[in-house]
């Protein structure tokens, strides 16, 4: 295929100056003269140079990769119909949709986006955390950075002992059963040749707990409410997590609360400002 470069320009330009801050998360500010967004910041949303993506607009540069389209597409906030319509402009071949799909839809980045100060992560159906707030990652770790099928929690649960560890112990051998009722069920639903079907089985190839547990062919172990959390600096974490399920991509957003005047609530806001200070 080949790059349109005045229709990727074109529509680029358009989308960008579409866009509000406030609709990305970011402040307006008391200077902003024009409506829209600037070309540094959906640079920054979209975790390139400002450089890079201003050639872009001025139909400059080398054809952008499909990671580099997937991260404009993401930052611009698209739907996956406008996804697929970038990436062609661009000259790729747009990816597949459905549970294996990365691209978060606009309207759950729009709910996302207005809980900067609230611990949550959206999340794939085998688990891969796929965006999470700045107290998010204070509070589990920075999981966005992890590649291969270390991305998925249910994996790194039964192969890095590790990844327990900010996990509370009484809940440790539940946890280990709701993993594995999920991805069954999960499974089952998505068929042999799905990527929850492939990582089920490299599970049981390396993980003898895993194993032991899917041969018990448990399907309806419930997660609960109540999640608890143990921080290295900050200790013992009593958080309700709600989920909202966008289901035509299988993502779920969860946010973590506590209850106003508990002991976890208080921890949280000491963890806001060591969060904060960590990426001074």
């Amino acid at each position: 295929m080949q790059i349109d470069r005045s229709g990727l320009a074109a529509f680029l330009r358009h989308r960008r100056q579409s866009l509000q801050p406030e609709d990305v998360g970011l402040p307006r500010g008391p200077r902003r003269r024009t409506d829209g967004l600037r070309r540094e910041e959906v640079a920054a949303l979209c975790h390139m140079s400002t450089d890079y993506y201003s050639r872009l607009e001025r139909e400059r540069g080398p054809q952008p990769s499909e990671q580099m389209i997937a991260a404009i597409a993401q930052g611009l906030h698209l739907t996956l119909d406008e996804r697929d319509h970038l990436f062609r402009l661009a000259g790729q071949r747009p990816p597949e949709r459905g549970p294996s799909s990365a691209h978060i839809s606009p309207g759950m980045l729009r709910i996302f986006d207005r809980l900067g100060d609230t611990p949550a992560e959206i999340v794939s159906e085998i688990g891969e955390s796929l965006k999470q707030t700045p107290l998010a990652i204070a509070m589990l770790g920075d999981l966005t950075a992890l590649r291969g099928p270390a991305r998925s929690l249910p994996y790194r649960w039964f192969t890095d002992p590790a990844a327990r560890d900010r996990y509370d112990p009484r809940d440790h051998e539940r946890l280990s059963r709701v993993f594995v009722s999920n991805a069954r069920v999960v499974a089952t639903r998505r068929g042999p040749d799905s990527a929850v079907a492939q990582l089920a089985e490299r599970l049981r190839a390396e993980s003898e707990e895993f194993r032991e547990l899917w041969d018990d062919q448990q399907v309806s172990v419930p997660m609960g409410e109540m999640k608890r959390f143990v921080h290295p600096e900050v200790g013992a974490l009593e958080l309700h997590c709600q989920t909202l399920v966008d289901p035509d991509q299988s993502h779920f957003l969860l946010v973590y609360t506590a209850v106003p005047g508990s002991e976890t609530h208080a921890r949280l806001q000491l963890l806001s400002v060591i969060g904060a200070s960590a990426l001074l």
